[in-house]
C-alpha cells in the first residue's frame, strides 16, 4: 500500500470526482515530475506553496496551472500561446 493510501485511506489513482485541492504526489503527477522535484520547485519557487485545511496539505490546482504556464520551454524561453515548434 503506498503512502497515501495509508494517510487518506485510498489511492489517488482511485478517486473519481474531479478536485480543486491535490495531495502532494497527485500534483506532482499533475505536472508531470516526480515528486522529489515537485518538493525542489515548490521549495524554489517555480510551484506554488500548498494550502492547509485542517490537517491537510493540499495544492490549489488553478495555482499548479498558472506556474506550470510561467515554465520556461525547453528552449528557456516563455510559452507565448503559439503551437508552432518549427
Amino acid at each position: 500500500m503506498d503512502q497515501e493510501a495509508r494517510t487518506t485511506g485510498f489511492a489517488a489513482d482511485k478517486r473519481q470526482s474531479p478536485r480543486r485541492g491535490l495531495s502532494r504526489a497527485e500534483s506532482a503527477i499533475y505536472v508531470g515530475v516526480s515528486v522529489t522535484l515537485f518538493d525542489e520547485m515548490v521549495k524554489d519557487g517555480r510551484m506554488p506553496k500548498p494550502k492547509r485545511i485542517n490537517g491537510r496539505v493540499v495544492w490549489d490546482i488553478w495555482a499548479l496551472d498558472e506556474a506550470f504556464s510561467e515554465l520556461p520551454d525547453e528552449h528557456g524561453g516563455k510559452a507565448g500561446g503559439s503551437w508552432d515548434i518549427t
